[in-house]
């Protein structure tokens, strides 16, 4: 799995900065962005994100190349709506080599990784043939399992991250796509570390714990350093 921060809107936090201005004074957001300190950055930023005032967020929008995932996780991935998409296709693309993603609680016991391998390279070897007698690459990708890998572009504002981490960085979401947040998160904190500060799971952002899972690790952490309501 490799994930890259493609492009991202330029200065975003002086971007929202600016919008959250204009909301609460007379002034343009075009003499709010030339004029915003650093300082006045961090204290309206932080202002906003306390009070919910996320609207402005929005104006912030980060581009991700997320490669090496299997299906099974884009499908996960996919199911964030206010955000945009373009995956490599099945349909177009024919896959000579294919190296499938394993979880580790199959690779890490020897016997459930023969029986997974054993059933991916019947369905690597069925795709061949498949492909070798003509049928389309969209029919005969049909046979491909979740394991197959893909590359995905995702683009999302800084308001739908925020959400995005609150679900996938928790210790219920599934392994991948914990870890592709994660990534992600610690890409953006790297342009915009104001926005992204506090961000992370429920337990983390809002000091909650929404499935009550109170034997969670990372919310006994916070709650042995009083961090809980």
């Amino acid at each position: 799995m490799k994930i890259t921060l493609l492009a991202h809107t330029p200065d975003p936090e002086r971007t929202a900065a600016a919008a959250a201005r204009q909301c609460y004074s007379k002034f343009s957001a075009t003499k709010a962005y030339v004029e915003l300190s650093e300082e006045d950055i961090r204290r309206l930023l932080r202002k906003i994100i306390s009070s919910g005032h996320l609207s402005v967020l929005e104006h912030a929008s980060f581009t991700f190349v997320v490669d090496g995932i299997s299906r099974a996780c884009s499908h996960q991935l996919v199911r964030h709506r206010i955000a945009s998409y373009s995956q490599q296709s099945q349909r177009y693309v024919k896959f000579d080599e294919l190296e499938f993603v394993i979880p580790h609680s199959i690779s890490d016991d020897e016997e459930s990784r023969r029986m997974f391998l054993e059933g991916l390279e019947g369905c690597k070897e069925t795709y061949r043939k498949l492909l070798a007698k003509g049928i389309p690459a969209e029919d005969a990708r049909y046979i491909l399992p979740q394991a197959s890998p893909t590359k995905i572009v995702v683009t999302m504002n800084a308001r739908a991250l925020l959400n995005f981490f609150e679900l996938r960085c928790c210790l219920s979401a599934q392994w991948e796509i914990r870890r592709v947040a994660e990534e992600m998160l610690s890409l953006v904190r790297s342009v915009a570390p104001t926005i992204f500060e506090g961000a992370g799971p429920f337990c983390v952002s809002r000091r909650i714990c929404p499935e009550k899972k109170y034997d969670c690790p990372k919310w006994v952490e916070l709650y042995k350093k009083g961090s809980t309501q």
